[in-house]
C-alpha cells in the first residue's frame, strides 16, 4: 500500500465538507446581507458599497464600481441615492475633476453597524474558543479565498469563459 492512501477517503470526505459548509456559509450570509440590507432599507448593492467605504475611508467612483460590479451608470444612481438618504458624501477629486470622491459619512456609521452588533457578539464568542493557531489558519484561508474570488471576477470580467483547473 502506497504511504498515505489509507487516508484518501477520509481526506475526500472531509473535503467534500468543507466545501459544503463554505457554499452553505455563503448562501447564508448572502440571505443574512439582503435583510440587513431591508432593514436599513437599502439595497443590497448600497450595503456592500457602504461596506467597501467603511473598509477604505473614501474610494472614487470608478473603485466603488469595481469593488461592487456594477456598471459605473449604476454606481452614479447608487452614489446620488445614498449621498440623499445622508450615507455618503460626494465631492470632486481637486487633483483631478472629472473624478469623484466618495465617503462614508463618519455620523452615519453607527446606523449601520447596528444591525450586526448581535451577529457580531456572537462570532466574537465563539472565535473566543480558537486557539491562535486555528485563528491564524482561518485568517490564512479567508485571505486565499478572497484572492481567488478576485482573480476569477476579473476573469469573468474579461470575458475569459475557459474552464481551466489551477
Amino acid at each position: 500500500m502506497i504511504a498515505g492512501m489509507s487516508h484518501a477517503p477520509a481526506r475526500a470526505s472531509a473535503i467534500a465538507d468543507l466545501m459544503r459548509a463554505g457554499r452553505e456559509m455563503s448562501r447564508l450570509s448572502m440571505v443574512f446581507r439582503y435583510a440587513i440590507a431591508e432593514r436599513l432599507g437599502l439595497a443590497v448593492s448600497d450595503l456592500e458599497c457602504l461596506d467597501y467605504l467603511a473598509d477604505v475611508g473614501s474610494a472614487t467612483a470608478g473603485q466603488v464600481a469595481e469593488r461592487t460590479n456594477l456598471t459605473t451608470g449604476a454606481v452614479t444612481s447608487m452614489l446620488r441615492r445614498l449621498q440623499q438618504a445622508g450615507y455618503v458624501t460626494a465631492e470632486r477629486d481637486p487633483a483631478d475633476r472629472r473624478r469623484v470622491i466618495v465617503a462614508l459619512r463618519p455620523e452615519r456609521v453607527a446606523d449601520l453597524e447596528r444591525p450586526y452588533e448581535r451577529f457580531a457578539e456572537r462570532a466574537e464568542r465563539l472565535i473566543e474558543g480558537y486557539s491562535v493557531e486555528e485563528v491564524m489558519l482561518l485568517a490564512r484561508h479567508y485571505d486565499r479565498m478572497q484572492a481567488m474570488y478576485l482573480a476569477e471576477l476579473d476573469r469573468l470580467r474579461s470575458g475569459d469563459t475557459a474552464q481551466r483547473s489551477a
